[in-house]
């Protein structure tokens, strides 16, 4: 008789500890978030698509009159190496409104040249290997620009540059050129200086190529601050899991 009670309030006992838990589970802890949890493919489709539509905006703003010349971040300057050339002229007086219209038609070229950048670099985004897409997505501003830039950069230079040329050619760039570089070289006769013929074509180029990587990483960080700027629902989705 006393086993036959003691069973029971054994079982009693257990009963009523799984309805505690069970009670405890469903008061106490937290429940389980309506929305589905990111996918790693989730996360890669979401910084794909914000690379899409940063390039989109960047090179509408980059290709637009003044978005390099007017935009002290990535305005060209002179080439390094031309550099001695604007000082020997500035220091003789010479050629200053030609020194001014050079400087800015290499922004010129620049602009011109974004017009087409949108494909090249939108396939090259397309094609791009992610593998930790978490890892981006956490890695704070401009965090998919920088991937980008350091898995595409060698590719995006050698489309681009056909682009550049042929944007130097209807700009006239090498026109303005020519006539600096002429009257220093003649100077060196004297001075003893080595003479300059700094490559336009690849300096455009690669200007042109880092100034949209630069405008692409703000383009990234405002959907990355701003719910607004996350205009789809994949972003939305993935972005908004930073609020968090």
């Amino acid at each position: 008789m006393k086993k036959i009670i003691l069973s029971g309030i054994v079982f009693s006992a257990l009963v009523s500890c799984d309805i505690a838990q069970q009670v405890a589970g469903e008061i106490l802890l937290p429940t389980e978030s309506s929305e589905t949890k990111l996918t790693n493919t989730e996360v890669i489709s979401g910084l794909k698509e914000a690379l899409n539509l940063a390039i989109k905006n960047s090179s509408s703003l980059a290709s637009k009159v003044d978005g390099f010349n007017g935009n002290s971040l990535i305005r060209l300057p002179f080439p390094e190496d031309a550099i001695r050339v604007k000082e020997f002229l500035n220091d003789k007086g010479l050629l200053q409104n030609q020194l001014a219209t050079f400087e800015t038609t290499l922004n010129r070229a620049a602009e011109d040249a974004s017009k087409t950048a949108a494909p090249i670099f939108l396939d090259a985004i397309k094609n791009m290997s992610i593998q930790d897409g978490f890892a981006i997505l956490k890695g704070g501003e401009g965090a998919a620009t920088q991937f980008l830039k350091e898995k595409t950069t060698a590719q995006l230079i050698a489309a681009f540059s056909p682009i550049a040329k042929a944007s130097i050619d209807k700009v006239e760039l090498t026109k303005q050129w020519n006539p600096l570089a002429d009257l220093y070289n003649k100077s060196t006769l004297l001075t003893g200086k080595e003479k300059v013929n700094p490559d336009l074509d690849q300096y455009v180029t690669n200007k042109a190529v880092d100034g949209l990587f630069t405008l692409m990483a703000q383009e990234e960080n405002k959907i990355r601050k701003d719910p607004a700027a996350r205009v789809t629902d994949v972003l939305q989705k993935v972005f908004g899991s930073l609020d968090k």
